[in-house]
């Protein structure tokens, strides 16, 4: 029988990277180009290079957070809506179907798709808003959830170790922007983790800021990020019988249909007949003026309708809340504080010495589940789930 070894598991290695460079796209990012801040080719490892940055981020503490952050809706009497976890797996399967049909790197963008939204506050962008407004108060920039998706992973993860990560993940985290419009996304080759650090501090300065990724597979997921909530959102706001299916803008349900399902798949078919074996991932001209029509709907039927903003005001207060008593605790040594505790405790010198208090409170705030954030305010303050007919 023969032997199975180590020298065995890295001739397969091998194998599967010239396999890579032999059927995937000339656009596609090889796992062989993956960049670490810390090079790792002296450990022993057998595993390619964005396939190990998919498990780290697995297996972050970040991650497992996914569970309870809020999507769209929060505080509400349902068992049946998005949580955050589910988008991350959705972007991930949309965008690694579409990477299989031209030809790119799938570890990659698994990778990126399940990091992309790690930085997310407790409240999802009502909380996002509200810890930013208490950044800039407080001196130190505005706040961005694909910023802070880096900052966890490469800064705060592991004791404030972090995951030495592979640049082309980092980047393709940093700049998801699904929020952004795009008919059609072009890589920004050739980037270094100077730039990265670059881009992120304009970021801080201006969220508004438009950032490309360096690789077609992170253009894949920010294409597939929009792709994976636009129909979502809607089948949950009629589950809360926020909007009727009838609401829908004619115009969107001829080319895209009424439902996730169709929505979906027209979109990703639309995607990759347009993509296809280009240096580019685009929509046609008509199915992006569509999409754009979507998300107004959305964002004016959903997003802001004021049957789901009932604790916004409550909400907004517990930040700051948190925020000025966690702020004390650093100040005052209050070592019996939970951002001590839970914490600060055993992170690394090097994170400490390299963040100012405010930034410390930032991270520890962003971090958190909607559950664990409600526990930490006073029970006279914490509102309770709606439940809307």
């Amino acid at each position: 029988m023969e032997k199975f070894d180590n020298n065995t598991l890295y001739v397969i290695k091998a194998a599967l990277n010239q396999r890579e460079a032999e059927i995937l796209s000339p656009a596609a990012a090889l796992s062989t180009s993956g960049t670490r801040r810390i090079d790792e080719n002296k450990l022993p490892g057998y595993r390619q290079a964005f396939s190990v940055d998919s498990d780290r981020i697995l297996h972050s503490l970040a991650y497992t957070r996914y569970i309870d952050k809020t999507q769209v809706f929060y505080l509400i009497n349902n068992d049946h809506i998005t949580h955050r976890v589910l988008h991350v797996q959705l972007v991930s399967k949309i965008s690694r179907t579409i990477g299989r049909f031209l030809g790119l790197n799938e570890d990659l963008i698994e990778a990126i798709a399940l990091g992309h939204d790690i930085g997310h506050t407790p409240f999802g962008h009502d909380g996002e808003r509200f810890l930013s407004e208490l950044c800039r108060s407080n001196g130190i920039g505005y706040f961005n959830h694909n910023v802070q998706s880096v900052q966890f992973l490469d800064k705060v993860e592991r004791k404030g170790k972090g995951w030495n990560l592979c640049l082309q993940t980092l980047d393709g985290i940093l700049c998801h922007d699904g929020e952004i419009h795009n008919q059609m996304l072009e890589p920004d080759r050739n980037k270094t983790f100077e730039i990265l650090q670059k881009e992120i501090d304009s970021k801080n300065i201006d969220p508004d800021v438009k950032l490309a990724p360096m690789t077609i597979e992170g253009c894949v997921v920010r294409m597939a990020d929009t792709i994976s909530y636009i129909g979502r959102d809607i089948e949950d706001a009629i589950r809360l019988n926020i909007i009727k299916r009838s609401d829908l803008p004619q115009e969107t349900i001829k080319i895209l249909g009424d439902t996730n399902g169709t929505i979906v798949y027209n979109l990703v078919s639309d995607i990759i007949k347009n993509s296809f074996h280009n240096k580019y991932i685009a929509f046609s001209p008509e199915v992006s003026q569509t999409l754009k029509r979507l998300k107004k709907f959305n964002v004016e039927q959903i997003y802001m309708n004021p049957k789901i903003k009932k604790h916004t005001k409550t909400i907004k207060r517990l930040f700051a809340v948190l925020f000025e008593h966690y702020l004390e605790d650093i100040e005052t040594q209050n070592y019996s504080s939970v951002i001590f505790s839970s914490f600060l405790e055993d992170m690394s010198g090097d994170y400490i010495e390299n963040h100012r208090k405010e930034e410390i409170v930032r991270d520890f705030i962003a971090g958190m589940t909607d559950r664990y954030f409600l526990r930490q305010c006073p029970e006279s303050l914490r509102p309770d789930p709606l439940t809307i007919t």
